[in-house]
């Protein structure tokens, strides 16, 4: 038992001083890895902040379209609404406004529906572009970090004699932290917009699937 404890602080104590390492890596690069940590953590927030969005959108039970249908048929139009009003996803909302449209030709009806359609995309497409500028401009932010580094080091060569290779190894090696950071962020961020326009596409595929189904239910004949 003593030598599982001790394992266990010794596991630790290692886990301790890599972070310690890392940090003290991190804090090597200079001021401009405070914007690069300010843009890390904006890119996170948005991140999860529109996943969480999307997966709420993006659920809808899979026998929506038949009680609409089902309802629609019978001529209890009240109901589908009801149905429909009552679904939190940007499919019944679309659905919905084509229910109030019912009675109108089929063409403004779809329009109705389209531009519904339009602003729910619009909806779970805001902030996205947040990640996507992050993506591009954390990588450049690193750049000029290491640009800046690389200036003052070969400065401080160009004014002394006491530099050795190894000196001057160990400062470019802490130089290019900053644009290593950078591209990790940007790699991260892209990613991030990537699977984000993922579940947006499949939600619009969802969206355009329900309103081809739902104008066909309004050509089909009432009971």
């Amino acid at each position: 038992m003593f030598d599982i404890l001790l394992q266990a602080d010794t596991a630790t104590a290692k886990l301790s001083s890599q972070a310690d390492s890392t940090f003290g890596l991190l804090a090597k690069g200079g001021l401009l890895m405070i914007p690069l940590a300010i843009l890390f953590a904006t890119a996170i927030f948005f991140f999860i902040e529109r996943l969480i969005y999307l997966r709420k959108a993006g659920k809808i039970e899979d026998n929506f379209m038949s009680i609409i249908r089902d309802n629609i048929i019978t001529n209890n139009i009240s109901a589908a609404r009801s149905v429909a009003k009552n679904t939190a996803n940007p499919v019944a909302r679309m659905i919905d406004k084509g229910i109030q449209r019912m009675g109108k030709p089929i063409d403004t009806i779809e329009k109705s529906m389209d531009n519904v359609g339009i602003l729910e995309m619009y909806k779970m497409e805001r902030n996205l572009n947040v990640l996507s500028i992050i993506s591009r401009v954390a990588p450049l932010f690193g750049f000029l970090g290491t640009v800046i580094g690389m200036l003052d080091l070969f400065k401080g060569i160009a004014g002394s004699t006491s530099y050795t290779p190894n000196t001057i190894a160990d400062g470019i090696y802490i130089k290019m932290i900053t644009t290593a950071t950078g591209l990790l962020i940007g790699i991260l961020s892209y990613l991030g917009y990537s699977i984000l326009q993922t579940q947006i596409g499949k939600i619009e595929n969802k969206m355009e699937g329900a309103s081809a189904e739902f104008l066909d239910i309004l050509q089909e004949p009432t009971k």
